[in-house]
């Protein structure tokens, strides 16, 4: 029913965008014949709309990855640099909040360990909604920030990294075997923003899966038993797009993806001094408007990135395809 729903409001988008066209060329022609040159005016204003509207539906068909449709995870960890990095991270979890607010994205908080002073040592979000992990997957890497630092008496500049990963949330009738003596299971006091009681029990749960060293968190429910089911359903999804990693890995050779989303990887400046400029390092996207990107103003370098990251995958294919030849 889900692929349905989809298949259905695809089809109807483009319906619509196919009358708006039909709508906009026949403005066109009628006031061309009749001279009037404000009709005109409007249906190009309409056409150069529809242009942006078309574009956006052609990104959205490259999301047809094997778990693109899926709700996701994001999850932001503080680099080295104490207070300053903290703060770093906190401002990116709430860049991505934003953003997926501003796309009708449900948004739930399972975890956060708050800094010392400010900020945030790392936290994760649940981001819910049609397409959620396609988009956000091309956040995943080292983000760079440069300003002059609140925290520092002399007002000198700094430079502040944290990592963000995302990975998608999987449906139960994915099989990801799990081995309980593969597993060490932490508990411990849940901390940042809750009830009385949630902040005094050892509610909060910390997974290791100790062959592959991931590890997940959850602190959202008052319930041990609930978080540990949730912290369950993280680790398997972290499982899973582990396995979706190496898959991509196999298939391009030559382009380690696990590179790409490694902690010592930069995808993107965020430069707020000496000049105003968030830079992707990737796609060459950049715009002056730094505030609008930290308020969640990120489509532009998200359509970028998952546009290369398409043609990259049909490059390497066609150049498989030629290379049988």
């Amino acid at each position: 029913m889900r692929e349905r729903n989809h298949i259905e409001n695809s089809l109807n988008v483009f319906h619509a965008l196919e009358k708006e066209l039909s709508d906009a060329v026949e403005l066109i022609d009628m006031g061309e014949a009749e001279g009037d040159i404000e009709v005109v005016e409007e249906a190009e204003a309409a056409l150069s709309q529809l242009q942006k509207s078309a574009a956006k539906q052609e990104l959205e068909t490259l999301l047809s990855g094997e778990a693109d449709s899926n709700d996701c995870f994001v999850e932001v960890h503080a680099g080295a640099g104490g207070t300053e990095s903290q703060d770093w991270a906190q401002m990116l979890m709430r860049m991505y909040m934003r953003w997926s607010e501003s796309h009708a994205f449900k948004v739930e908080l399972m975890e956060e360990s708050p800094g010392e002073e400010a900020g945030l040592k790392s936290a994760t979000i649940r981001v819910q909604g049609h397409n959620a992990y396609g988009w956000l997957k091309t956040e995943s890497g080292v983000h760079r920030l440069v300003r002059i630092s609140p925290y520092d008496s002399s007002s000198r500049r700094h430079t502040s990294f944290a990592s963000v990963w995302t990975y998608p949330e999987i449906d139960d009738d994915i099989d990801i075997q799990v081995e309980e003596k593969d597993l060490r299971i932490d508990t411990y006091r849940s901390q940042g923003a809750g009830g009385q009681h949630v902040n005094t029990t050892d509610s909060a749960i910390r997974i290791t899966h100790i062959p592959s060293g991931i590890v997940v968190a959850c602190q959202s429910d008052r319930s041990q038993h609930r978080n540990r089911a949730e912290a369950m359903r993280m680790l398997r999804a972290r499982l899973y797009e582990a396995e979706l990693q190496r898959r991509e890995e196999a298939a391009q050779a030559e382009q380690d993806a696990k590179t790409e989303i490694g902690w010592g990887h930069q995808i993107r400046s965020y430069v707020l001094h000496p000049y105003q400029m968030v830079k992707d390092l990737r796609t060459e996207v950049e715009t002056s408007n730094t505030q609008s990107v930290l308020d969640g103003g990120l489509d532009d370098f998200m359509a970028a990135a998952l546009a290369q990251r398409v043609a990259g995958d049909k490059a390497d294919q066609s150049q498989n395809d030629t290379s049988f030849e």
